[in-house]
């Protein structure tokens, strides 16, 4: 019963609002013709008070009082007129079809298409019959691990859609606590060990590496952890050991594998155009670390790491302005920045290798392909 009754509110309120303007329009044309009327009847009078003050001659007032008397009575025809007018009933029509009209058709639509007898349902309903909203079922097996914590399988749950919705960091705790609860796998492992790459922005890092080396060790055939391994190899700058390692993860993979495209990719990245005879890294060619760094940079920290790495990249940078004329060497500070996650940086270098390298030669369509596999614009550096 309450439903109808606001529905007859709602109804009476939606018409009153399309009512106001016509019902304002019609007073205020009848309201504008009233008041000329008194206006000049106010001026038939004063011309009758100048006329007996003798301020006017009885000429005068005749002239005065005859053009007076015309626009009164035009005033009080035209009002006639619009009374009588056939325009004057669409007035009535229109405010017939929004008191009568209107309700009737959204009565109708609601009987034939709504659901009048539908109760309402709380938010507690919705949690329990969800349906396809991911939202709401997001927050029923959330609500359900709060009172359940220990659940294993609703972590489990839980965890690729936060994956899924971009919550990264909820992604790697609900991981953490699948392995907790449920014991260890190379799948959980991996997914954790994803969750933590992600999380840094695309960098292996050494607590991703980590997650990866146990997965590997629970299934020595695991691709994802095979492919992140080798993507760490190829982030540190050991392009022989990536290059090996992505060879490797090759031949073992079918080769209509979903991964091999990505696979076959870094294999090219890392093809030996700065190493020597035996795959060994040309310790000539710009950017590349010696040896002693390789071996710092194991010793690090995550983040000590990266910050070598970024070093490494703007001396890498800086080389190439003294001697520019090495397309190795701008393919790989491109591909280093896009990696650290600095594509304005990385867009800057292609567009100066370019200046190097012009799009019509061998080199330039070099870098050209790197910018469309990365993703950089390339309408401005081709200007």
């Amino acid at each position: 019963m309450l439903f109808w009754i606001l529905v007859a509110v709602l109804t009476a309120v939606v018409g009153a609002v399309l009512l106001y303007p016509l019902l304002r329009g019609a007073n205020a044309v009848d309201d504008g013709r009233a008041g000329e009327a008194a206006v000049y009847r106010d001026q038939l009078r004063e011309l009758d008070r100048d006329l007996a003050g003798g301020l006017i001659s009885t000429e005068e007032a005749g002239y005065a009082r005859a053009e007076i008397g015309r626009r009164l009575l035009a005033v009080s025809t035209d009002t006639l007129d619009r009374a009588k007018a056939p325009g004057s009933g669409h007035y009535r029509l229109s405010q017939a079809f929004i008191i009568l009209v209107l309700p009737a058709i959204g009565l109708c639509l609601y009987l034939a298409k709504g659901t009048p007898g539908l109760p309402a349902q709380p938010l507690q309903a919705r949690l329990e019959q969800p349906g396809n909203d991911l939202a709401i079922s997001i927050v029923k097996v959330e609500q359900h691990l709060a009172q359940n914590p220990d659940d294993g399988k609703g972590w489990e749950v839980l965890a690729p859609i936060y994956l899924k919705t971009n919550r990264i960091a909820d992604a790697e705790l609900a991981y953490r606590n699948v392995i907790r609860l449920l014991g260890p796998s190379a799948e959980r492992f991996g997914s954790l060990g994803e969750a933590q790459v992600l999380k840094a922005g695309g960098i292996v890092t050494a607590e991703a590496r980590s997650s990866m080396q146990q997965s590997l060790a629970l299934d020595a055939n695991n691709p994802r952890a095979l492919f992140y391994l080798a993507l760490a190899l190829e982030q540190d700058g050991k392009t022989a050991e990536a290059r090996a390692a992505f060879d490797a993860l090759a031949k073992q993979s079918p080769p209509e594998a979903p991964w091999m495209i990505a696979v076959n990719d870094h294999i090219a990245k890392n093809s030996p155009d700065d190493t020597g005879a035996g795959g060994m890294v040309n310790p000539k060619a710009p950017g590349n670390p010696t040896a002693e760094e390789v071996a710092a940079a194991d010793a690090m920290s995550s983040g000590d790491r990266q910050q070598m790495i970024r070093g490494m990249v703007e001396s890498l940078d800086a080389k190439l302005k003294d001697d520019p004329k090495n397309v190795d060497g701008w393919l790989r500070l491109i591909r280093s920045y896009a990696v650290l996650n600095d594509r304005d940086r990385a867009a800057d270098a292609l567009k100066r290798g370019l200046a190097v390298f012009p799009a019509d030669g061998g080199e330039g369509q070099q870098l050209l392909a790197l910018a469309r596999e990365l993703g950089l614009p390339m309408e401005e550096t081709q200007q």
